[in-house]
């Protein structure tokens, strides 16, 4: 993922409400959200180059989802990010046990921000910071790939939309998982003075600014929304998209935990 807008409460009748893009070349294999064949309880679309997963959830009510974290880097890593995914998912642990094991382990990986959670507990971590694992308290976050909450343009943009989409009343999930889809469809870019500066040219600060991204070779494959409410009841929407933006399929799934 590149983006992940999240509202957490688990005292809360929405639990766990989810907003996220998935930014990647068009020509990397991919399967779009499914559950898997070598674990039926997994809901995830899957990198069919290395197999792991950028966002997933099972039936249990587990949530994981990684975004990179954008800085130049020439060194090789031995083990995939989307492992970091699906490894969680398909285990038995608790967040912070899994979060605590993976530190010792975390240089083996490009820079990541990862979020794990289950139907009490949710973590964040990054590699890419001193701070050890810690656990999310009740609020609205918004990660792209930089640290949590860093105040990046489509960051900022996309947490106050998404605050205003979760704040009405809506009669129905599918209105607003609409509403929240069409936050995440925003191709508006940032103005040149706010763009960060993480070591890619100019060109692609400006490209990869919007929260949703178009480009002849890399933009937004998936716009994923996820809703988790305190009675279990879990429903998935995923809106996938071809080269250049254009719909393609749409999955949905309702579960119980």
């Amino acid at each position: 993922m590149c983006l992940i807008l999240f509202s957490w409460n688990p005292k809360s009748v929405n639990r766990l409400t989810v907003a996220a893009n998935r930014d990647e070349f068009y020509l990397r294999p991919s399967k779009s959200a499914h559950f898997w064949d070598d674990n039926e309880q997994l809901l995830a679309g899957k990198d069919l180059q290395l197999n792991g997963t950028w966002l997933g959830i099972t039936r249990s009510g587990k949530f994981a989802a990684v975004t990179n974290f954008r800085k130049p880097d020439d060194n090789q890593y031995p083990l995939s990010r989307g492992k970091l995914c699906s490894d969680f998912l398909k285990g038995d642990e608790p967040p912070a046990t899994y979060l605590q094991a993976l530190q010792s382990s975390s240089e083996q990986y490009a820079g990541f921000n990862l979020i794990v959670g289950d139907q009490t507990t949710l973590c964040y971590y990054s590699n890419r910071n001193e701070e050890p694992p810690k656990q999310l308290e009740a609020g609205v976050y918004g990660l792209s790939n930089h640290l949590l909450n860093t105040e990046w343009p489509k960051v900022k943009t996309g947490v106050n939309a998404f605050k205003n989409v979760i704040s009405r009343d809506f009669e129905q999930h599918s209105t607003k998982e609409q509403a929240l889809l069409e936050v995440l469809q925003n191709n508006l870019q940032a103005d040149d003075a706010l763009l960060p500066k993480t070591g890619v040219s100019a060109a692609n600060e400006k490209m990869l600014s919007s929260l949703f991204i178009k480009s002849p070779a890399y933009g937004t494959r998936a716009s994923t929304v996820i809703q988790m409410k305190h009675n279990g009841e879990i429903s998935f929407l995923e809106q996938n998209y071809s080269s250049g933006g254009v719909p393609a399929e749409k999955i949905q799934h309702q579960l119980f935990c």
